[in-house]
């Protein structure tokens, strides 16, 4: 049984999507989480997507796919993505990585 690493709520209102991610996205979760997301914003057109990430408690480099390919996918949508309260260690990685030119972080 492989147990389920990263859960997700959702809420659409206004033409907001968020999508709240709660515990771990690594290899083993992103991929059944970008395909859900991926259908909530085919479904629901939203201008502007947030994921966050305030109760991420691990990312590795399968958490930085899942957030450049939303990213991709609300552009070429005429949207935008943000992140949203994303804790120090994601910062970190998502800094190195040199995206904070590229996705806004929006902290509450």
């Amino acid at each position: 049984m492989i147990k389920k690493t990263c859960l997700y709520e959702t809420k659409n209102e206004d033409g907001v999507l968020t999508v709240t991610l709660r515990g771990e996205i690594d290899h083993h979760s992103a991929v059944s989480v970008r395909s859900d997301i991926d259908a909530l914003i085919y479904e629901s057109r939203p201008r502007k997507t947030v994921l966050d990430l305030s109760q991420i408690e691990f990312m590795d480099s399968s958490g930085l796919g899942l957030i450049m390919g939303r990213y991709a996918l609300m552009e070429r949508m005429g949207g935008v993505l943000t992140l949203k309260n994303p804790n120090e260690r994601v910062v970190k990685i998502f800094e190195l990585a040199g995206l904070g030119r590229i996705i806004k972080i929006e902290n509450e």
